[in-house]
C-alpha cells in the first residue's frame, strides 16, 4: 500500500513539475510575441532582431530502418502513433507532439504549425513526405518535447524521393538533441548513417546521443559486447567521431510479459530528456534577461545620439546663421554704396537723419576703403570677386547648416517608457519564473 501511495506522490511530483516547466517556457515566449509589447516588436524598433524561444526542445531520431525509432517514440508517449515496420519507400520525416486532441496533420499543415521548418518546402519533394502526428499523452516530459522521427537509412541503391541527407543535417541545426539509433540485429553500421552522423559532429557534437537499440534482440552478452566493439570501433575510425568520454547506452522497450536479463539503460534516455528541458529552460531566462538588457542599453544609446544630434544641430545653427549673416550683408553693402555714390549726403541726411547718415558711413567704410583701392580698369574683376565669393559662401552656409535627424519628444519619451518596461516589468517577471523554477528544484530556505 506504501508503495503504491509513494509511486502516485512521484507521479504527482512530475506532473507538477511538468506544468511548471510547460508554463514558465510558454510565459518566456509570449514575452517574446505580444503583439504590443513583446520584446521582438519593442526590439524592431531599435533596429535589433530576435527570436521568440521555442516552447519546447526539439528530439530528432535518426538511424537504420527498424532501429526502433518509432518504437521509442510509442513508449516514451505510451501511446501507439508510430507505425513500426512501415516499408523505406513509403517513410518521410513524421513530427510527433503533445496537444488538445488526437489529430493527424499533412505537410502543408505542418509547416503552419511549425514556421521555423517552412524552409523545408525549397527543398524538392520534402513536403510530400512530412507529417505530424498530434497526441493527448502527458506522459513523461512529452508536454515539453516534440520527436521528429526521420526515414530509415539504408546503403546501396535505395532511392529516396527527397534528398534525405540534407533535409536530416538541415533539420540538426534546429533540433535540440539528435538521437541516433543503432539496430544490432540489421544495419548497425549502415555507412550513409555513419557519414549523416560524421557531418552533423562538425557542427553540433554537443547534441548527439548514440544508443544500441533493440539491445534485448541482440543474444548473450558477449554478443552485445562484440557488436558494441564493432560500432565504437568503427565511430573511432572517423576523426569526426573519435572523442573521449564517448557514451553509448543499451536500451530496449521493456516488456513486463517477457523478463529479460540484459541490462536497459532505457531510463536514462528519459533522465537525457529532462536534463536538457531544465537546462533549456535555464537558458532561456538567462537569454530573457541578456535581451531585456541590450535593449535597455540600445535605448540609452539612442537617447544619448539624439542628444549628440541636437548639440550638433545647435552648432549648425550657429555656424550656418552667421555664414548667412555674412553672405547677405556683402552684396547688401556693396548695394548701398554704389547707392550711395549717386545720392548726396544732403539728400541721405535728409531720408536717414544725421545719425542714420553717419552709421551708414560706418557701416560702408570697409566696402568704400576696399573700393576706392581697387584701381577703375580692375574694378569690374573684382565685383565678379565678390559675386563668385558671395555664392561660395551661400553654398558653405548651406551645408555648414546641415540638420541631424532628432527625436521627437513623445518619440523619446516611448523609447523611456519601453525601456522601464523592460527593465521593470519583464525583468520582474523573468525574476519570479526563476524563483517559481528553483522552487521544484531547492529547499524553500535555499531561496
Amino acid at each position: 500500500m506504501s508503495g503504491k501511495m509513494k509511486n502516485r506522490g512521484n507521479a504527482n511530483n512530475i506532473e507538477t513539475t511538468t506544468t511548471v516547466n510547460e508554463r514558465i517556457l510558454k510565459e518566456c515566449h509570449s514575452l517574446y510575441t505580444d503583439p504590443e509589447n513583446g520584446l521582438v516588436t519593442i526590439a524592431e524598433t531599435l533596429g535589433l532582431k530576435l527570436l521568440a524561444p521555442r516552447k519546447k526542445i526539439t528530439i530528432m531520431l535518426i538511424g537504420n530502418h527498424s532501429a526502433g525509432k518509432s518504437s521509442f517514440i510509442n513508449w516514451y508517449i505510451e501511446e501507439h502513433v508510430q507505425r513500426t515496420g512501415v516499408a523505406i519507400e513509403t517513410q518521410g520525416f513524421s513530427f510527433v507532439t503533445s496537444g488538445k486532441r488526437r489529430e493527424s496533420l499533412t505537410g502543408n499543415a505542418t509547416l503552419h504549425l511549425y514556421p521555423h521548418f517552412k524552409p523545408l518546402q525549397e527543398m524538392p519533394n520534402v513536403i510530400d513526405y512530412l507529417s505530424t502526428e498530434i497526441s493527448t499523452s502527458k506522459q513523461k516530459k512529452f508536454p515539453l518535447v516534440t520527436f521528429v522521427d526521420s526515414p530509415g537509412l539504408v546503403d546501396g541503391d535505395m532511392s529516396y524521393p527527397f534528398d534525405v541527407n540534407d533535409s536530416i543535417l538541415w533539420l540538426a541545426e534546429l533540433c535540440d538533441m539528435v538521437f541516433v539509433f543503432f539496430d544490432p540485429i540489421g544495419q548497425a553500421l549502415c555507412k550513409r548513417t555513419l557519414n549523416i552522423v560524421e557531418k552533423i559532429s562538425e557542427k553540433h557534437s554537443e547534441r548527439l546521443r548514440f544508443y544500441l537499440s533493440k539491445a534485448d534482440a541482440a543474444g548473450h552478452e558477449s554478443d552485445r559486447q562484440r557488436v558494441m566493439m564493432q560500432i565504437v570501433q568503427e565511430l573511432c575510425k572517423r576523426p569526426g567521431l573519435n572523442r573521449t568520454g564517448f557514451d553509448m547506452p543499451t536500451i530496449y522497450i521493456p516488456n513486463p510479459s517477457k523478463p529479460n536479463r540484459c541490462v536497459n539503460q532505457i531510463e536514462e534516455v528519459c533522465m537525457d530528456i529532462e536534463k536538457t528541458i531544465n537546462q533549456t529552460i535555464q537558458n532561456t531566462l538567462n537569454t530573457l534577461e541578456k535581451d531585456c538588457e541590450r535593449i535597455g542599453d540600445l535605448v540609452d544609446e539612442a537617447i544619448m545620439k539624439d542628444n549628440c544630434a541636437k548639440s550638433g544641430n545647435y552648432r549648425a545653427y550657429a555656424k550656418g546663421g552667421f555664414l548667412y549673416l555674412l553672405t547677405f550683408t556683402l552684396p547688401l553693402a556693396l548695394m548701398l554704396n554704389l547707392v550711395a555714390g549717386f545720392l548726396s549726403d544732403d539728400l541721405l541726411k535728409g531720408v536717414l537723419g544725421k545719425d542714420g547718415l553717419d552709421m551708414m558711413k560706418l557701416y560702408l567704410a570697409p566696402v568704400r576703403t576696399f573700393w576706392k583701392g581697387v584701381p577703375r580698369e580692375y574694378q569690374m574683376y573684382a565685383g565678379i570677386f565678390l559675386v563668385v565669393l558671395t555664392l561660395l559662401l551661400l553654398v558653405m552656409a548651406r551645408f555648414s547648416s546641415r540638420l541631424s535627424a532628432t527625436l521627437s519628444r513623445k518619440q523619446k519619451r516611448t523609447l523611456l517608457d519601453k525601456q522601464e518596461f523592460v527593465r521593470n516589468v519583464v525583468k520582474s517577471k523573468k525574476k519570479s519564473l526563476y524563483t517559481e523554477y528553483l522552487s521544484d528544484t531547492v529547499s524553500a530556505h535555499d531561496l
